[in-house]
């Protein structure tokens, strides 16, 4: 559970990287202390990291896919069945899709 003070403060650094802004690396730390414990900020983390990659898009179809936070935490990572293991392709999944 966070209490409202780190609530605020998650979001205010997930806000400066969602627009492209300065983050140290002791706020990065900071939010992956967090994303790796909590559900919610892995997904704020998530949802920030596509927005900034995709700030210049106007594409209609891009927005309704950023709006559905569909995205992969990785950029580049896409799922291979000659070379990858489908259980472990989805170990860093939330545990709701693991469990499915």
């Amino acid at each position: 559970m966070l209490t409202t003070s780190t609530r605020v403060r998650i979001q205010e650094i997930l806000n400066r990287i969602s627009n492209g802004n300065e983050v140290t690396l002791e706020e990065r730390i900071y939010i992956n202390k967090y994303a790796s414990r909590n559900q919610n900020v892995s997904s704020w983390l998530r949802k920030a990291s596509h927005i900034q990659r995709n700030k210049l898009s106007t594409n209609p179809i891009d927005e309704l896919l950023n709006g559905l936070d569909l995205c992969s935490t990785d950029p580049h990572s896409t799922y291979n069945p000659e070379e990858d293991d489908l259980g472990e392709w989805f170990s860093g999944s939330p545990s709701w899709i693991r469990r499915s």
